[in-house]
């Protein structure tokens, strides 16, 4: 599909965002990354994008790079408000300027979760369409700090601007191209083989929705398609999207099937999951443990599915063995735990 050409300042070009690159250079879009790393930055140029070196932290590249841009998608963490807070300000100087924007933020559906510890399976489903219910949660729900500092923007900038928050579930999935991994299984992954045993919170009973990282990344396409043809008075009806396949997990499943896999591979001496005693959360997500692996999340991405989109990439479990585990088998280097901001990115 050919475009205008229009330019986008992509934050984030990790495992979402590089998913995201390729399908926006896909369809002629004029990219440009913002990344830490020289090295990575040589490899994104010579896939077609072009390069700004920088952190979340630099505020001014952000603002400046905002001020040139059309289309601004932030891929790289739910929890960093300077970095969002550096989007907006390009915006609101576009706006000054005449220029609408639009800018498509990526939450996490660790928002809607519970304090079930693993003990039970939730009856409360949230639905994208129905954002009243998403209003509705508390202000110190995860990510909705930075969630709210958007919404505040979209009320302010009015039709100058095309501001929405992309909420995806547990992501998962590996491109063979870059294998780069998601968050929370791949942790627990790396937790049994350095423990001896796969494990779960509580009892394990607890559930959330998932996305393949490939469907997901189509998403954001949709979504942005959506945004380009849509009057911005339509879209401050509404801010959220979910992204889902309709399938969801039980913790103590997708830790089993990581069992099995890690068995079969000779890294456990057990098939069978059990219970993680609280003494081993450090090496897990710390104090937020019980929260990122043994919450309930559960979405319905009502939104997308009616502009069409639809998933098609392989399910959960299979991606797991197929995909996953493979990858994380030929990880070395000692293993202590998730190092950064516990549920941000990949969840």
């Amino acid at each position: 599909m050919a475009t205008s050409g229009k330019s986008v300042f992509l934050i984030g070009p990790g495992f979402i965002g590089r998913e995201v690159l390729d399908l926006l250079l896909q369809e002629n879009y004029a990219v440009t990354t913002l990344t830490r790393r020289e090295a990575y930055a040589t490899e994104l140029q010579q896939s077609g994008a072009k390069t700004v070196l920088g952190s979340l932290d630099d505020q001014d590249i952000i603002v400046n790079q905002t001020l040139i841009s059309d289309i601004v998608i932030h891929t790289a963490t739910a929890d960093h408000l300077p970095s969002v807070e550096g989007v907006i300000a390009g915006i609101d100087q576009r706006a000054s300027q005449g220029k609408q924007t639009i800018f498509i933020h990526t939450s996490g559906t660790s928002l809607l979760s519970d304090d079930a510890k693993g003990e039970y399976k939730s009856d409360k489903i949230f639905y994208d369409d129905k954002p009243q219910d998403i209003d509705a949660l508390p202000d110190s729900a995860s990510h909705r700090l930075i969630d709210l500092a958007i919404i505040r923007a979209r009320k302010r900038l009015g039709n100058s601007a095309k501001m929405v928050i992309m909420i995806p579930p547990l992501i998962y999935g590996a491109n063979p191209k870059y294998k780069r991994l998601s968050i929370q299984l791949p942790t627990l992954s790396r937790f049994a083989m350095k423990h001896g045993y796969a494990g779960y919170v509580g009892k394990g009973e607890s559930v959330w929705s998932e996305i393949h990282v490939v469907d997901l990344a189509r998403g954001y396409l949709t979504l942005l398609h959506w945004l380009e043809q849509t009057d911005a008075s339509k879209i401050l009806e509404n801010p959220y999207f979910f992204c889902e396949n309709g399938q969801e997990f039980a913790w103590r499943d997708a830790v089993a099937q990581v069992a099995k896999a890690l068995h079969a591979a000779g890294r456990i001496a057990s098939p069978e999951p059990k219970p993680i005693p609280e003494s081993d959360f450090d090496d897990l997500f710390g104090k937020y443990t019980a929260w990122v692996v043994g919450s309930n999340s559960r979405s319905r991405a009502n939104r997308l599915r009616a502009l069409g989109w639809e998933p098609k990439e392989k399910g959960l479990m299979a991606s797991l063995v197929e995909d996953e585990v493979p990858i994380l088998l030929e990880e070395t280097g000692e293993f202590n735990g998730y190092a950064s901001v516990a549920a941000s990115g990949g969840s």
